[in-house]
């Protein structure tokens, strides 16, 4: 059954993504060194339990979640929707918000050595905040478009949508290095929003209900997360209202998801899924 929905998933992303190449076109990495053209072993997929619901704001378009000092820090999207948010996890109250300007779509963040980086979707401009009250400090440019926003400490993590994750130095904003993301040998398109959670990276895939687990020193697919029917009997627009949104406290060991438009945000446990 776990093989089924990890071919089910793979058919789902690599064919309808947009501009994907047909699966033969994807390059097949080799298990182990020495041996090219041999497709990765199967991943473990992982299930959830619901410890906790929260309310959410069904009119935020959620593009980036992080949870930083006791709060949940979001950014919403759209033009003339964006903004920067602080809200309370437990009544889902914005106790801070600052608009983006209409010009741009807002899009991932994450919060590095007491500032804020927020990633714009097409304007190839993002913004620095500082946390307190929002005031912006600066603003830096990038290549492509950008999607999701990550760090490990000490570098950014950037998603475009693409297989591509970019790994950015903070100071200079220069690429350092970049992974393809890729499952069982194959590239997966529409990387989304991101975090970085006990070494690895977490990724939503765009309009799919299932969250990666990327090693971030090689991109390989460490795990799959299937999260259908967290929110599916409720959503207003299957097409829109996706699921985008991952935080996690480090402190407490938690892990948050929610979606674009959802009035709730989840405290889940995984759980490893029956083959």
């Amino acid at each position: 059954m776990k093989k089924l929905w990890v071919a089910i998933f793979l058919s789902t992303v690599l064919l309808s993504s947009p501009g994907a190449p047909p699966p033969d076109a994807f390059p097949r990495l080799p298990a182990r060194s020495g041996e090219p053209g041999t497709i990765e072993a199967p991943v473990p997929v992982w299930t959830y339990e619901i410890l906790n619901a929260y309310p959410h704001d069904p009119s935020a378009y959620t593009q980036g979640l992080v949870y930083w000092d006791g709060a949940l820090f979001e950014s919403t999207g759209l033009y003339g929707q964006s903004s920067l948010r602080r809200v309370d996890l437990t009544t889902g109250k914005i106790l801070k918000e600052a608009p983006v300007s209409a010009d741009y779509f807002a899009e991932g963040i994450t919060i590095l050595k007491g500032r804020i980086y927020q990633l714009t979707w097409v304007e190839r401009q993002g913004f620095i905040y500082e946390p307190g009250g929002f005031f912006v400090v600066g603003k830096f440019n990038y290549e492509g478009e950008g999607w999701g926003l990550t760090n490990d400490g000490r570098s950014l993590i950037m998603s475009d949508g693409t297989s591509q994750i970019r790994f950015i130095n903070p100071d200079s904003f220069m690429t350092e290095r970049t992974i393809s993301v890729s499952l069982e040998g194959r590239r997966v398109s529409n990387v989304n929003e991101l975090e970085y959670i006990k070494g690895e990276i977490f990724s939503n895939v765009w309009q799919t209900d299932t969250i990666l687990r990327i090693n971030p020193e090689t991109g390989r697919v460490t795990g799959l997360i299937d999260l259908t029917g967290l929110l599916s009997a409720i959503r207003a627009d299957p097409g829109n209202d996706v699921l985008n949104g991952i935080a996690y406290d480090e402190k407490g060991d938690r892990i948050f998801v929610t979606g674009k438009r959802w009035p709730r945000l989840f405290h889940i446990r995984l759980k490893k899924k029956r083959s």
